[in-house]
């Protein structure tokens, strides 16, 4: 991910240039976004451009008009998304070492000049005992995890003596989760559900408090974290063995070996297609499939028909309770979807890495709501999706590749979510 000030001079020729260039369409790129450009936008005032060389204003910008073409691109191509710098920097936990300007790729993690991402991820469908989440399991896990991702610190052999030095003087860790919506599944909740939202803040705030919890013994026993003084952490601990403990990275390739759903996202499809290496496979979500056999609804042809829309809302053969339930990422309006991750950040103090997946027919204004509430719920960044807006994707629905002239061709490369239905580009 690169990340571009929206105060520095370059940021509208820069967004245009690139667009023309289609660099937008094979590299991900977020907007570095102030308060004061925030705060311009909702009372549709101007800002300043800051000459990042000197720290002085050259000149000023209707932010609105700024913010229209943020949006319109994202609406476009998916990028650019936002990245909320002053957001970050107020929960920065190290802030007496520096200010925070960027991210690892995916958002999940602000980070230092040299700093690295060490992460990991509970499979939260794993969580699950007769009908109930088993906290005691959880708790286990989470401490056992935190533990693990200390270690690593020690064991790893960084590449350049300034990543070495700041890792570990910072130690930090990101301990998120997978599974998250297949959890839901099992426990019957409907993702887009005040249920859901509420589940959603007791799971984090448990995982965050054991791991606290752990860090804090290590540290006991251990030594702090060097730079521990002066730290956010110092007021309310006497020791502390990582800068940061949690985050929520989007696992798209640890939750495909897994088999489970990615990160906090809802489940993309039911069926689909995906495409690797140029071969087409057929994919069923295993808990769908499970309870499908069990409740005598299940076959092959039902699989192709629900794999035409990733969607089982419009089958009539399927219970009521089950379509509730299995609502896939088409199904589930973006507010749902922006609530899920401000939920998660609040007991997160790294970030929270999710796409707002949009259908085709998604318009500017709803890009537009996205951002705004995102900002307006404390996340610490925002990402949108709207299906064919790219012209590679990893994920097709509708069981056929299309072909160049269409506009779609699916490629391994692409990393984030697509949405159900066609593209008519």
């Amino acid at each position: 991910m690169g990340i571009l000030r929206v105060d520095h001079p370059d940021i509208i020729e820069f967004i245009i240039s690139k667009e023309k260039e289609g660099f937008l369409d094979n590299f991900n790129i977020s907007v570095g976004i102030t308060d004061e450009f925030m705060k311009a936008v909702e009372e549709d005032g101007e800002y300043n451009l800051i000459n990042p060389r000197t720290g002085k204003s050259t000149e000023k910008l209707r932010a609105r008009d700024v913010f229209d073409l943020i949006v319109t691109m994202a609406w476009r191509t998916g990028d650019p998304g936002m990245v909320f710098l002053d957001e970050i920097n107020r929960k920065h936990p190290t802030s007496h070492v520096g200010i925070i300007e960027s991210t690892n790729p995916c958002g999940e993690v602000p980070l230092l000049p040299y700093e690295s991402c060490n992460l990991g991820s509970i499979n939260l469908s794993k969580m699950v005992r007769d009908g109930e989440i088993d906290w005691e399991k959880l708790r286990e896990t989470t401490r056992l995890c935190v533990h693990f991702l200390d270690n690593v610190i020690d064991a790893n052999r960084y590449p350049l003596k300034e990543i070495d030095r700041i890792a570990k003087n910072n130690r930090k860790i990101g301990l998120g989760v997978m599974g998250f919506a297949e959890m839901f599944a099992i426990l019957a909740i409907p993702y887009d559900s005040e249920e859901a939202i509420n589940t959603a803040e007791k799971i984090m705030k448990f995982i965050r408090n054991e791991s606290v919890k752990k860090s804090v013994e290590l540290g006991a026993k251990r030594e702090s974290f060097p730079n521990f003084k002066s730290s956010m952490w110092e007021n309310d601990y006497k020791a502390m063995r990582n800068a940061t403990v949690n985050t929520v990275a989007p696992t798209g390739t640890i939750s495909i070996i897994a088999n489970t759903s990615s990160g906090i996202e809802p489940i993309f499809a039911l069926s689909f297609v995906r495409n690797i290496m140029g071969t087409q496979l057929l994919e069923v979500n295993p808990v769908f499939e499970k309870i499908a056999k069990e409740r005598g609804f299940y076959s092959t042809d039902l699989l192709i028909e629900i794999s035409k829309t990733g969607s089982i809302k419009n089958i009539p053969k399927i219970p009521e309770d089950i379509k509730r339930v299995f609502v896939t990422s088409l199904d589930i309006a973006p507010e749902w979807h922006v609530r899920m991750q401000a939920a998660f950040q609040k007991y997160v103090d790294n970030a929270v890495a999710k796409t707002v997946n949009l259908p085709a027919n998604a318009t500017l204004e709803d890009v537009r709501k996205i951002y705004m509430m995102a900002y307006q719920l404390k996340c610490k960044g925002i990402t949108v999706y709207r299906y064919g807006s790219k012209t590679k994707q990893v994920l097709v629905i509708g069981g056929l590749r299309k072909d160049k002239e269409e506009g779609i061709v699916a490629d391994s490369e692409f990393s984030g979510d697509c949405i159900t239905g066609e593209c008519p580009l």
